[in-house]
């Protein structure tokens, strides 16, 4: 991986302004795009199994799945105001858009500003992150303690039951800001609430078992998926974590967060949210831009690369080395014992 100093990371976000400026018609076009074959391919799902094809929502599910993965992602750039010029607009749209990925927009936009704003950091770890323990921490923890970890480190709950219980039971209560007043209440039970009300909706038209065995799948799917990309832009063995005393915003950013570099395909479905070390370091940057950041910039296309077969590498690293600056293995941390 190619190393920057802090200096020359914190430099790059003068650079990168330039490409901070959305455009209203792309935006909107890049929308439609994406939410309008979602529809499309959820009446599909629907039609084919009204016509007694029972596993056709199932094959469907992941296309529809991939083009939900891209709502989010829309989500995340109107999360940061990035999408569309106006605040009003990032603002309404992600709401409505938070309905469809079952993620409450205001509540998620905080949690995420505060990812943003910690992360790399040992001390401010917790919010918005997979949880990871340094070494030292696992090996203080008791036996049962060490056993809760390895549990939840372990891929089918970290990629399977995790994002559905994230996604379709933790997000519907403002966890972790319960104590922060209504704004959290308000935006939790207002998502809720039209989830509730087009769910009804389709259940009426389609019916409820065609609607669950329709949706379900494209749901769980894309919880999956947005998980993993998630892991893994942050959970790579050369990634960045120190303690607040020697943590630095724009190294951080540059540094702990990974270059994904996926197939065209894909890169398309996931909106260019491979290319996170670049949005780390400038949130603004609408997501159709960044591809134009790294042709013009072929030098931050070479940090923290990772292509898509060595990413399936990285689920084996579950916790900080601090002696080593890396993360490591359960095996690699008892063969250190």
């Amino acid at each position: 991986m190619a190393e920057v100093s802090s200096a020359a990371a914190s430099s790059w976000t003068q650079v990168l302004n330039r490409y901070r400026k959305p455009s209203q018609t792309r935006s909107t076009i890049e929308l439609a795009i994406t939410a309008l074959p979602l529809v499309a391919l959820w009446f599909a799902a629907w039609f084919t199994y009204s016509l007694g094809y029972w596993w056709a929502p199932l094959a469907i599910a992941i296309p529809a799945a991939g083009f939900l993965v891209r709502l989010f992602a829309i989500q995340h750039d109107c999360g940061h105001g990035s999408f569309f010029p106006q605040r009003w607009a990032n603002d309404w749209a992600g709401r409505a858009l938070g309905v469809l990925t079952v993620t409450p927009f205001d509540v998620w936009r905080r949690a995420h500003a505060v990812h943003h704003a910690s992360c790399g950091n040992l001390d401010r770890r917790g919010i918005g992150d997979i949880d990871t323990l340094t070494v030292a921490e696992y090996r203080a923890r008791s036996r049962w303690g060490r056993l809760q970890y390895r549990i939840y480190r372990n891929p089918v709950v970290l990629f399977g039951v995790g994002p559905a219980y994230l996604f379709l039971l933790q997000q519907r209560l403002p966890v972790g800001m319960m104590r922060d007043g209504w704004r959290p209440w308000i935006s939790t039970q207002a998502t809720n609430a039209a989830m509730l009300a087009i769910a009804a909706a389709l259940i009426w038209l389609v019916g409820f078992k065609a609607f669950f065995l329709v949706h379900l799948p494209i749901v769980a799917i894309a919880s999956s998926i947005g998980v993993w990309m998630f892991y893994v832009q942050h959970q790579f063995e050369g990634t960045f974590w120190r303690k607040t005393l020697s943590w630095d915003f724009h190294e951080a950013a540059l540094h702990g967060s990974s270059h994904y570099d996926l197939p065209r395909l894909l890169r398309w479905f996931t909106a260019n949210i491979g290319v996170h070390h670049v949005h780390h370091l400038h949130a603004r940057i609408p997501f159709y831009r960044l591809p134009r950041v790294l042709r013009d910039h072929p030098d931050l296309g070479r940090i923290g690369r990772l292509t898509l077969g060595e990413s399936l590498r990285c689920v084996r690293l579950v916790l900080w080395d601090e002696d080593k600056q890396r993360l490591v293995s359960f095996r690699e941390a008892r063969a250190q014992a």
